[in-house]
């Protein structure tokens, strides 16, 4: 959370997670809102890391943001563990922090709007980034 009276300006970078696709959204704390970048379909776990590589280079975040896919309930399942490891490798290969977002209603939120369904999961990485600003207080 950003101290009191110091303002703090930074780049974040969101990942909606899959095993066949990722979503990438960026946003910085200044507008608090996410902007769907792109979705990475990338065959090879070498070739999706590169792609992200690139756009880190380009974009310069100061944090990134790796939404928790979650039950209905809050507990995790399956695809959580898989979004955790796919959040350290991003901190291991990158060295940038990484923080975890609960995400179980952002694509269920996007699939009833039909202009949303071709650009879903860098949609869904926007919805992760601005639930991201929400919990760490970044709105006023």
């Amino acid at each position: 959370m950003p101290e009191e009276g110091k303002r703090q300006d930074l780049t974040v970078m969101a990942f909606d997670y899959g095993t066949r696709r990722i979503g990438v959204a960026i946003g910085n704390t200044l507008s608090k809102s996410g902007q769907a970048l792109k979705i990475i379909e990338e065959s090879s776990e070498d070739m999706r890391f590169r792609a992200i590589e690139l756009l880190l280079k380009e974009w310069q975040p100061n944090q990134l943001v790796v939404g928790l896919p979650c039950h209905p309930d809050g507990t995790e399942h399956e695809m959580s563990a898989k979004a955790r490891r796919f959040g350290n490798q991003l901190h291991g290969r990158f060295g940038l922090p990484v923080d975890w977002v609960d995400e179980r209603y952002s694509s269920a939120i996007l699939e009833s709007d039909s202009k949303m369904r071709d650009n879903l999961d860098a949609e869904s990485a926007a919805l992760i980034l601005e639930q991201y600003f929400l919990e760490k207080n970044w709105i006023s």
